[in-house]
């Protein structure tokens, strides 16, 4: 896994405790800053990027994107869009 990719990870990480935290979290958290993050470590990924990868962080599918990640693609069901 790349540097970029474990960033990605992290922040992927991040943002699904933060939503599961929102029910609760007084203030809410602002997850702005988390999705700029996300964006711009998508924008750095190297030529040669597992298209899987790209396809799911274009299209906002995190959770997938974060499957992925770690080693868990299998377990991601086919999307709307037709891709798995």
């Amino acid at each position: 896994m790349t540097e970029t990719e474990q960033a990605i990870l992290q922040a992927l990480v991040e943002l699904e405790a933060a939503v599961k935290g929102m029910a609760t979290a007084r203030p809410r958290p602002n997850l702005l800053p988390l999705f700029a993050r996300i964006e711009a470590l998508t924008g750095q990924l190297p030529k040669g990027t597992d298209p899987n990868l790209l396809h799911y962080l274009h299209k906002k599918s995190y959770e997938k994107a974060r499957r992925f990640l770690e080693g868990r693609d299998a377990e991601n069901a086919q999307g709307s869009c037709g891709h798995v």
